[in-house]
């Protein structure tokens, strides 16, 4: 990665926070995009084509010979029903509601792209919540307001010390960003 400049297409401090802690210099550059997705795509891909799409949204001349722009997408899903970001307080404790004493799936697709290439990779993380009263959600809802996180939860706030039992794969990917993935996904770019 010698001579490559990162550039985070993010407005995530939690990825921002994880990039900066795996050690690399970075410059932030975001576009705005809308995440709206054909209903026809399943889990992953709808993961692919958002982070795809905040990639494609940068045209070839806003990417330099030297760098790599990274953007990702984290979708939670319970089965095959996307929880996306709630749109208000009834939606957020309807969706902790439907997630509590449940596994559910967080998958974050992750795309680099220069100005030569695109690649995009995903990976999913199980996610176990236990029985999680209404106070509990409520009071999660009303102190934290997850509204801009998929599922209505950050896993490193408040609601993921008293309420996840167990993560099978990456807890890095449930905050936003699958570090170990995307630094040898990295080496290889």
């Amino acid at each position: 990665m010698k001579n490559q400049k990162l550039i985070l297409a993010s407005k995530s401090p939690r990825r921002k926070q994880l990039l900066h802690d795996m050690g690399f210099d970075f410059e932030i550059r975001t576009k705005s995009v809308d995440e709206d997705y054909s209903a026809h795509l399943k889990r992953e891909e709808i993961a692919i084509y958002l982070c795809e799409k905040k990639a494609k949204a940068f045209s070839e001349n806003e990417i330099n010979e030297n760098e790599i722009v990274i953007t990702a997408d984290t979708i939670v899903c319970l089965g095959d029903k996307v929880l996306n970001k709630p749109g208000n307080r009834e939606h957020a404790i309807e969706m902790l509601s439907l997630l509590s004493n449940n596994e559910h799936q967080v998958i974050t697709g992750v795309c680099l792209r220069n100005k030569a290439k695109m690649q995009s990779f995903y990976v999913i993380s199980d996610v176990y919540f236990r029985h999680l009263t209404r106070n509990e959600i409520v009071f999660y809802v009303e102190n934290y307001k997850p509204f801009d996180k998929a599922g209505a939860y950050g896993i490193q706030e408040w609601i993921g010390y008293i309420g996840i039992e167990k993560i099978k794969g990456s807890y890095y990917n449930v905050v936003g960003l699958p570090t170990a993935r995307l630094y040898e996904e990295l080496k290889v770019f």
